[in-house]
């Protein structure tokens, strides 16, 4: 038998949000500057953009890699094409469930209080997601990820009671 392994790469659509948080942190900076010609002080204010640009900046854009060995996934959050960090390793031994994101075997886990979301996708509404029900040390969690048929595969083989397709 021989192991299975797989690195799928998801790069995250930068939200809204993001673009104009950088956009401010910019206009911070020259502004503070900018005022810093006039009133000596103000010049704080630039120096404050500036380490809030270094520090984060890098944070606003985000890549998933999905590191997948025999039944363990391990997800890695890619800053700025330059820091990765590991945000989240999870066993096979620990699913509950896997299914589509908008499957109806989920909606009881949707709608249930004080289980942790967590959404490692690309944010794209065409690409195909799935959710899985991991049983953690701390509780429940709905972890959201864009998985290929090579690794459903595994996982069905693996727990064939716990992956629904439909």
């Amino acid at each position: 038998m021989s192991d299975l392994y797989r690195e799928i790469l998801v790069p995250r659509k930068t939200p809204v949000q993001n673009k104009l948080a950088k956009a401010g942190l910019i206009v911070l900076t020259v502004l503070g500057f900018l005022a810093g010609m006039v009133f000596i002080p103000l010049m704080l204010l630039g120096i404050a953009g500036i380490v809030a640009c270094v520090f984060l900046m890098p944070k606003l854009e985000v890549e998933y890699e999905y590191l997948y060995v025999n039944g363990d996934l391990d997800i890695d959050a890619i800053y700025s094409r330059q820091k990765r960090k590991r945000i989240a390793e999870y066993h096979v031994e620990e699913l509950e469930i896997l299914a589509p994101e908008k499957s109806h075997a989920l909606d009881s886990y949707r709608n249930k209080s004080g289980i942790k979301v967590r959404d490692f996708t690309s944010g794209e509404p065409d690409k195909k997601a799935y959710a899985m029900v991991m049983n953690k040390e701390k509780g429940q969690e709905l972890v959201k990820v864009e998985i290929d048929e090579v690794v459903l595969g595994d996982l069905r083989r693996l727990a064939p009671r716990k992956v629904n397709l439909m």
